[in-house]
């Protein structure tokens, strides 16, 4: 792993591999450690995968904002000297991402939104996000953890998979308490950004979970219909962590999903040079 220095913290990554970039960002109380398995097989990319601050090894920034951390991933990107990606992002992670094309829209093949969605918190979410900071505060962030990630999962897959949420329970209790407090804050107040998806050009992936409890089906279904170009997949019996309830179903479609967007970046270009 790699790390760059973002306001004077740390910052980690991972870039590994040749060709078309694809970056791929972290839900909440996770870190890139998510995507190691999964992205084994992308054999034809550049892969980077990013601890957004405060996550994995990557220290917590100041008053964290959504912009803030879109700017963390263009940091790395510049670091890197790469001009172009396809951008997918977990849950948290598509937050994010969502921020990253508000701003630096340019800088995109594509953009994946993997079990998450453009609206800002409602006054119950919000209120609900100031609970959970104030019961990390009481309790520490590994009673909350520990509640935290069963709810990610399907009945059926966690009755299967305790290992797994375990595993996940007990890196994310090594997270710094101020980072996990800074991601709920960063949630609870990041814009609504359906605009982005309305004016968005690069194509857009949206990964459904039917079963998600985190993200509501309805409000997923919503946001399908704002870009010019979607490619929507609706996973059956899947709920918020599609990489490992349907990992080769998941890992199938990204896989397509950025060779469309390689293959339309370079028709929009040859348009552009040709005009």
């Amino acid at each position: 792993m790699s790390k760059i220095n973002f306001k004077e913290q740390k910052i980690n990554y991972s870039s590994r591999g040749k060709g078309a970039a694809v970056v791929f960002l972290h839900g909440f109380c996770e870190d890139s450690s998510v995507w190691d398995d999964f992205t084994s097989v992308f054999k034809s990319n550049k892969i980077i995968r990013i601890d957004l601050p405060g996550f994995g090894s990557s220290e917590p920034i100041e008053n964290p904002s959504v912009e803030l951390f879109a700017d963390v991933v263009k940091s790395v990107l510049d670091h890197l000297e790469i001009k172009k990606c396809t951008l997918i992002g977990h849950s948290m992670g598509g937050y994010v991402s969502l921020a990253f094309a508000k701003k630096y829209e340019s800088s995109l093949n594509g953009l994946g939104l993997f079990h998450s969605f453009p609206n800002a918190d409602t006054k119950e979410k919000k209120a609900g996000r100031m609970k959970s900071i104030e019961f990390i505060k009481k309790n520490s962030h590994f009673h909350y953890v520990k509640q935290l990630f069963p709810n990610l999962f399907p009945p059926a897959f966690l009755s299967s998979n305790n290992f797994l949420v375990n595993k996940m329970i007990h890196r994310a209790s090594s997270f710094p308490q101020a980072g996990i407090i800074g991601g709920l804050e960063m949630m609870m107040n990041r814009p609504d950004n359906s605009e982005v998806l309305e004016g968005i050009k690069c194509p857009v992936l949206f990964i459904i979970g039917k079963d998600d409890e985190v993200v509501p089906f309805d409000k997923s279904m919503e946001q399908t219909a704002l870009p010019n170009i979607a490619h929507i997949h609706v996973l059956e019996g899947v709920g918020h962590m599609g990489m490992f309830e349907a990992t080769k179903k998941t890992r199938k479609i990204i896989k397509q999903f950025i060779k469309f967007c390689t293959d339309f970046s370079k028709i929009e270009t040859n348009k552009t040079i040709n005009i």
